[in-house]
């Protein structure tokens, strides 16, 4: 018996340390996200969007991002599209919703953030150096960049896909710093912004989560977690169902970068 608790003891304390080896490096391991924020420190602002999303393998997997990188120069913002990177299994879950979204930025104060918002409003929508709010026939006012910028009203989708300054509004009022935003939703609980929206489908037709068939089941969990979460039951993942028309509008005002 003595013999037999000495060997238990033994082997528990060499397999101790490998299980909690196993549980440590994926959450302490640094993302991608985090080395290009060490990398762009010395840029005075930048944005960094889920670009796109891949899973291989059958029963081992491996989990990529691909990021769209922007940064300004001499006033003007430039972008780039970086190569895949292996992400842990953690990270890529905790984005799997986020994919053509803001998800790092760092802003004209410094202030780097890892915050999940639609493309463009950490830096460029609201910012009265690249545009400012117009009014449309309709009485609705949405954001619009002014012609040296309008570079970005393409990248962003906008001539699409208008930014209205009342959901701009809700984001800053009551998203910004705290939880992600995903833009209006609509009657059917369709989303604005994300994973499967069809800004995002539209903006990245190419895009390897959308189109390589392995990645269906993964597809299939986020519109079934989208659904739920549109239908109230997280407030995290949803927006207010107010209309895009501008009516609900609050009429105090906000500088940028609040």
């Amino acid at each position: 018996m003595k013999t037999n608790n000495i060997f238990i003891i033994l082997l528990a304390m060499i397999l101790l340390p490998m299980y909690t080896g196993c549980g440590s490096s994926e959450e302490f391991k640094k993302t991608p996200v985090d080395e290009l924020i060490k990398e762009m420190n010395a840029e005075p602002t930048f944005t960094i969007l889920l670009y796109d999303m891949d899973v291989e393998g059958n029963f081992s997997k491996t989990y990529r991002h691909q990021y769209q990188i922007i940064t300004t120069k001499d006033s003007v913002p430039e972008t780039r599209t970086t190569d895949w990177y292996e992400v842990p299994k953690s990270f890529f879950e905790k984005h799997i919703d986020d994919m053509g979204m803001e998800i790092a930025s760092k802003t004209e104060d410094g202030k780097v953030t890892k915050g999940v918002a639609p493309p463009g409003y950490s830096n460029y929508v609201g910012n009265p150096q690249y545009g400012q709010w117009q009014t449309g026939s309709n009485g609705s006012s949405f954001w619009e960049f002014y012609g040296k910028y309008a570079m970005m009203s393409s990248l962003f989708n906008m001539m699409t896909y208008p930014v209205y300054r009342n959901s701009y509004m809700d984001y800053r009022d009551n998203y910004y710093g705290r939880n992600a935003y995903y833009g209006s939703t609509s009657a059917s609980g369709q989303r604005m912004y994300g994973t499967g929206s069809t800004y995002t489908n539209t903006t990245n037709t190419s895009s390897k989560w959308n189109t390589k068939a392995s990645n269906s089941t993964f597809r299939d969990k986020v519109r079934s977690r989208v659904s739920k979460s549109s239908s109230g039951s997280d407030r995290i993942s949803r927006s207010n169902t107010r209309s895009s028309s501008g009516s609900s509008y609050r009429s105090r005002s906000r500088g940028f970068g609040k």
